[in-house]
């Protein structure tokens, strides 16, 4: 499911992967969870588009990407 509200969306807390290069902040994905979804930024376009997955979709997709 895709989310083009961006910027109607104050109340979400963005968050980075641990893993992220604190050296080059704008290299990665930012999430934000609500009870019932999970969204994905791109950190170098904070108030451009943005994907909104189910919770168990978003689960599905970690095991997935865990396993590679």
């Amino acid at each position: 499911m895709t989310d083009n509200s961006a910027g109607h969306d104050t109340g979400l807390r963005w968050s980075k992967s641990s893993f992220s290069d604190d050296s080059d902040s704008n290299e990665c994905v930012e999430v934000a969870a609500t009870p019932a979804t999970v969204h994905v930024r791109d950190s170098k376009n904070p108030e451009g588009p943005r994907l909104a997955f189910a919770v168990d979709r978003w689960a599905d997709f970690v095991a997935y990407a865990s396993r590679r």
